[in-house]
């Protein structure tokens, strides 16, 4: 398993000489080296920038995320600390931000913002829809509840970019498994459709959830699905998309099925079949 080291640690104790370091590693930040090779996540630049600090810092924003499991995260982004007793550092982002002590906890024996002020500290810094995604992505991982962030929002009134972080949080849900899905979610209300519900369970006759359905709408047994592109290139998925599609069907839904094709090229088409298979079942535009 690859692993970041601090060099002088691992001088001191004997493990790497001076040549080993040179020959086998590469300088991430000060004193702070990750294996040739290693592709750095965004877990990793978040450990090596608390290495940088002396493992002083909080880990916050997107690093604080990566490390509570957040997918999706851009590997070359910045790390971000608060809590930092040293300078700064080329790919390093500093926070001068109060943290109350019930904002802060320990993820692997490293501090890190909650997830909940980790989300009020990204819907805040993180422009447009890239808040909503990244927030979903968030929630998804650790099940943190909306009111957990507004709790927190209520206690800054006055932070830098708290209005954007309430509208954002109008529309964020921890029920998108991917940042397609949430595209595809906030294209239907922005085009005038009821807010869909997210991973709808899906019943045998026997009461056991066998299927979950990426958004929908219940009452009128409509759901989307987003296909990502191995639903249709690989043959084995495409054949239980195939036995997944007649078991929903026999159960009366009819399921809208989108590509990222058609997220690119087609958005207001995907809103009109969802529309149209509303209308179908009952849906009338409120007035």
């Amino acid at each position: 398993m690859q692993q970041l080291i601090v060099a002088s640690e691992a001088l001191a104790a004997g493990d790497l000489t001076r040549q080993d370091v040179r020959r086998r590693f590469v300088k991430v930040h000060h004193n702070v080296y990750a294996p040739r090779g290693m592709a750095l996540t965004a877990r990793d630049r978040a450990q090596a920038a608390w290495l940088w600090s002396q493992r002083k810092a909080t880990l916050a924003g997107l690093s604080a995320a990566a490390m509570h499991g957040t997918r999706w995260l851009p590997g070359d982004a910045p790390a971000e600390l608060t809590r930092v007793r040293a300078g700064t550092a080329p790919g390093i982002l500093i926070h001068r931000d109060r943290l109350v002590d019930d904002e802060v906890c320990l993820v692997q024996s490293i501090e890190c913002t909650t997830a909940a002020r980790t989300a009020y500290d990204i819907g805040r810094r993180t422009p447009g829809d890239e808040a909503i995604i990244r927030i979903d992505a968030l929630l998804n991982a650790t099940r943190c509840p909306v009111p957990d962030i507004a709790e927190i929002a209520d206690r800054h009134p006055g932070a830098r970019g708290i209005r954007s972080l309430r509208k954002v949080l109008e529309l964020v849900d921890g029920g998108a498994e991917s940042p397609q899905e949430t595209r595809v979610r906030l294209l239907l209300i922005r085009d005038g459709l009821p807010r869909p519900i997210t991973q709808i369970p899906v019943r045998d006759a026997k009461g056991r959830v066998v299927r979950r359905i990426d958004m929908g709408w219940p009452e009128y047994c409509v759901g989307v699905e987003y296909d990502g592109e191995h639903h249709w290139t690989d043959p084995v998925a495409h054949a239980e998309d195939i036995t997944r599609l007649e078991f929903l069907a026999a159960r009366g839904w009819i399921i809208i099925r989108v590509s990222a094709r058609h997220l690119r090229d087609a958005p207001d088409d995907i809103s009109r079949r969802a529309r149209n298979a509303l209308r179908e079942r009952g849906w009338t535009v409120s007035p």
